[in-house]
């Protein structure tokens, strides 16, 4: 029944990080890929939120964290997508860019992942 659980919640992730990277590019005219850093970014703050509930174990069932964490998380984020937009921002000699993709994501997801597993949740 768990993988049943990270079936449907990778499957929804999926469709989100779809919709962030179609609906960011109709917003948004950067060379950075903005999408990839949205749906990453909130992948982290809903992790963060997760570990919160998971400390406290309050309110995340056991059923909630593989759908949640493993599933939707793992469906929403995407380390290969963010390798590739990067590779191509260095093919295309954007090299600045890119490794500011790099540092600036890594770090901002780390310290979003950082400040929302510290909440107190009751």
């Amino acid at each position: 029944m768990t993988a049943f659980y990270v079936f449907i919640g990778g499957g929804l992730g999926a469709v989100l990080r779809f919709l962030i990277g179609k609906t960011s590019t109709l917003i948004f005219n950067y060379n950075l890929p903005i999408g990839t850093f949205i749906a990453n970014l909130f992948s982290c703050i809903i992790v963060g939120i997760c570990i919160c509930g998971i400390g406290e174990g309050k309110w995340l069932g056991f059923n909630l964290k593989p759908l949640l964490i493993i599933g939707f998380c793992g469906g929403l984020s995407t380390f290969s997508t963010f390798s590739f937009e990067t590779l191509e921002l260095i093919k295309s000699g954007h090299i600045m860019w890119a490794v500011f993709n790099v540092v600036f994501s890594v770090l901002i997801c780390l310290l979003v992942l950082y400040f929302f597993s510290r909440l107190k949740l009751n």
